[in-house]
């Protein structure tokens, strides 16, 4: 059974910095590609960043402020915040698929964690 629980969400003053973990179990973790979605309310979930042995590829939105990374030997993906903005806030999602390339909408993941709550105070 494949889980992905995420880990680190919380309270950030606007132009602070948080990271996101999210340590997956039941995939062959270094074969997948990896994601981090988020979700504001009343809007569609959308693309934040993914990872594969291929590469990463950031949102316009988060790019140069945000850094997908990996760790292979913990099972981990993680997502580094930094010079954050009240636009950030939203329920953070780690995704996984089972394909290896990297991909950029929820349709193409095929497990999620439950999301981590990032607020960001202005």
């Amino acid at each position: 059974q494949v889980q992905l629980v995420e880990s680190g969400g919380g309270l950030v003053q606007a132009g602070g910095s948080l990271t996101l973990s999210c340590v997956v179990s039941g995939l062959i973790f270094g074969g997948s590609g990896m994601g981090w979605f988020r979700q504001a309310p009343g809007k569609d979930r959308e693309f934040v960043a993914a990872i594969s042995w291929i590469g990463s590829e950031h949102a316009d939105s988060v790019k140069g402020r945000f850094t997908i990374s990996k760790d292979n030997l913990r099972n981990t993906v993680y997502l580094q915040m930094t010079r954050v903005k009240p636009e950030d806030a939203g329920v953070y999602y780690c995704a996984a698929r089972d394909l290896t390339n990297l991909a950029t909408t929820p349709d193409a993941y095929d497990y999620w964690g439950q999301g981590t709550q990032v607020t960001v105070s202005s």
